[in-house]
């Protein structure tokens, strides 16, 4: 349903109400463009400009005033072919067009749960942005979780993997000097938290973001790429030595990426936002019934330590047999053949350790596919024999590592990859790149993204904690999916967790892994802990593989940011649920007001008794449930818990008529 409201010549503020009328949003302009946000009457985003200027002294400000202007209420359904969070997503919102005197466009959607703009332009040639305004003042002195781009001696202040810690400081302190990219969530005192990010990112480099010295914050953007170089390495990858003084060469008559604002009043709204999805470029794959994800297994981590095996453990085709075998017991639908399988810098030439063609066979005899790791660089040289290749050894999904950019080019690269990818039906997912701000819905065949310090960390580092785990729902996981690659064996709490290379610990408990399995959006989940432990745990391992990835609604039941949350997911007539707690050990209760009336069986995987002092300690167990039960659980320090709730069958009786 689509209803034209009014449109007319004004050059006086605009104000515009969300579906609810909970948000508000005003418009002017002065010597700028400026918007300003309200809920509840109560400011909580203070006059902010919005520009783009062209390198040939064009921009939407100079000598502007607005022509006309639409107002437009809108009320659709996305079907998400592969669903995060929810199958059916409602598309409520409302609309406001400021078309300019020279041939700019502002757009404004307002939403019950946020505010998104967007700048068109309508030139008939090509044009090149020198800058872009993008301002977000707040009232008071809010604070924000920053994933801080660290500082470095040299190099190019622009690249980076997107895998940082979220930082809590004031916006007022974060400096100038330093970037962060988004999303950024602001906490007011009072006022509903606000994550900034972005959505629909095409031909134009990503935004981060620098702090003012007051409480406000400003679009930041990677000039374009005049010259790379090629850093020769294990990893090698293109690298940026000069950027230029504008940001993109472009066609003229085209949209610009979304500038986001998710609000949430409450800390549980925000786990379960799907706004970026919603304001992306709808599908550009026309079949995707081939698009298939799933569970899968990794040996990054781990680095193939395998043990109680006839074989020497390694890249080598006795050990990825095992890797087979493993996913067909456990139910996992691929092996990942991570990066070591060929020269990093030539996909053709594969180690002698491996006979592809025998690997390929005997995962077919098995029914379970086979995945391949690449570097981005040889990935985009090679792509066109790649594809050919990967389709002879019937390869339905690769990952391309070590991008580590956003700048024009680079997003560029992203697009080109997965155009190409889903011509050829095959499944994509970028790693060392930044997070997917609705790729996915573009592209649904990119099933889902790293940027994000996840597990592989536990390999060097003791970032990774109970703390961030329980963060990243609220932060990263707003931008879109995220593969943190859970499913570490090998638990330990504060004092126990060792960097302990190929036998790598995680912080916190064994079912707060297991948790992550609901907890993080990733329509492809990895299991990265290692097969041999995990044959020495068949019940652990048969509830791991018979937990789905993709989504028919997602409830957020309880959540505290970076403190604790409890996500409900249904997938058919089942419904998942996944617990997960920072250092603090908990005491909650479920309610089962959410499922069906009926009858269902709870599989449930929670902290044992002993979770606190040998984190690996967990309990199995099975129980009844029905519609309004209580379940009250105890989570360990670093704790979690994942539940399984299958619904089962009517049992119809048939019976004879009697004897006569």
């Amino acid at each position: 349903m689509v209803a034209v409201y009014f449109s007319g010549w004004s050059t006086d503020t605009l104000s515009v109400k969300s579906p609810n009328r909970k948000i508000g949003l005003s418009v002017w302009m002065g010597k700028q463009l400026t918007y300003q946000l309200s809920y509840d009457e109560k400011i909580i985003l203070e006059p902010s400009l919005i520009d783009l200027v062209l390198a040939d002294g064009r921009d939407l400000s100079r000598n502007a005033f607005i022509k006309s202007h639409t107002l437009k209420k809108i009320n659709v359904q996305i079907v998400s072919p592969v669903p995060e969070k929810r199958k059916i997503i409602p598309d409520i919102y409302t609309e406001l067009s400021i078309i300019f005197k020279h041939p700019f466009e502002v757009q404004f959607r307002v939403y019950d749960d946020g505010v998104a703009y967007r700048m068109l332009t309508k030139y008939k040639d090509s044009i090149i942005v020198k800058n872009e305004v993008a301002e977000f003042n707040f009232p008071g002195q809010p604070l924000a979780y920053f994933p801080e781009i660290p500082k470095k001696d040299s190099g190019d202040m622009f690249q980076t993997s997107f895998e940082d810690l979220y930082l809590l400081k004031k916006i007022s302190a974060f400096p100038a000097s330093s970037l962060s990219y988004t999303p950024v969530l602001v906490v007011p005192e009072t006022a509903p938290k606000i994550a900034i990010t972005e959505s629909d990112l095409e031909e134009y480099p990503g935004m981060f973001l620098a702090g003012t010295g007051l409480s406000s914050l400003k679009g930041i953007f990677a000039g374009y790429p005049l010259q790379e170089e090629i850093a020769w390495d294990v990893y090698s990858q293109k690298r940026v030595t000069r950027h230029a003084d504008y940001l993109a060469r472009t066609i003229g008559t085209r949209t610009f990426p979304w500038r986001v604002l998710i609000i949430g009043p409450k800390d549980k709204d925000l786990p379960s936002n799907d706004l970026v999805y919603r304001l992306a470029a709808p599908s550009r794959v026309p079949d995707v019934s081939w698009i298939k994800p799933g569970n899968i297994t990794d040996e990054w981590i781990t680095d193939i330590n395998l043990f109680n095996v006839p074989f020497v453990a390694g890249r080598n085709t006795a050990s990825y047999k095992y890797y087979i075998d493993f996913a067909k017991r456990f139910g996992f639908k691929h092996i990942m053949m991570d990066a070591g399988w060929s020269d990093n810098n030539d996909l053709y030439k594969i180690i002698p350790e491996i006979n592809m063609d025998t690997l390929v066979a005997y995962a077919k005899e098995k029914g379970v596919k086979i995945a391949l790791w690449t570097l981005a660089l040889t990935l985009d040289r090679q792509l066109d024999s790649a594809m050919a290749l990967f389709n002879k050894w019937d390869i339905d999904f690769i990952m391309t590592d070590f991008i580590d950019r956003d700048d024009q080019l680079s997003v560029e690269l992203h697009h080109r990859i997965a155009k190409k990818c889903a011509a050829h039906k095959i499944m994509i997912m970028f790693h060392g790149s930044y997070p997917p701000k609705g790729f996915n819905r573009t592209y649904p065949n990119a099933v889902a993204r790293e940027s994000v310090l996840g597990s592989e960390y536990n390999i060097w580092s003791t970032k990774v904690t109970p703390p961030h785990d329980v963060l990243l729902p609220f932060t990263r996981m707003l931008a879109g999916s995220m593969d943190y690659e859970p499913g570490m064996l090998n638990n330990a709490n504060k004092k126990s967790f060792r960097m302990i290379e190929g036998n790598v610990m995680s912080s916190g408990t064994r079912a707060h892994q297991a948790a992550m399995l609901v907890i993080y959006d990733s329509p492809i989940q990895f299991f990265a802990g290692n097969p041999s432990q995990g044959l020495t745990e068949p019940a652990f391992m048969e509830l791991w593989g018979s937990i789905p990835t993709t989504w028919d609604e997602t409830i957020i039941l309880q959540a505290k940011v970076g403190e604790y949350i409890i996500t409900a997911r249904k997938n058919g007539p089942d419904w998942f649920l996944g617990g997960l707690t920072d250092w603090s050990k908990r005491d909650l209760k479920i309610k089962f007001d959410f499922i069906e009336e009926g009858n269902y069986k709870a599989t449930i995987c929670r902290d044992g008794m002993n979770a606190d002092r040998y984190a690996a300690d967990y309990i199995l167990e099975s129980f009844p449930v029905k519609k309004n039960d209580e379940y009250s659980i105890h989570l360990a320090e670093g704790g979690g818990f994942l539940l399984k709730l299958e619904k089962r069958k009517k049992m119809i009786m048939l019976f004879s008529s009697p004897l006569p």
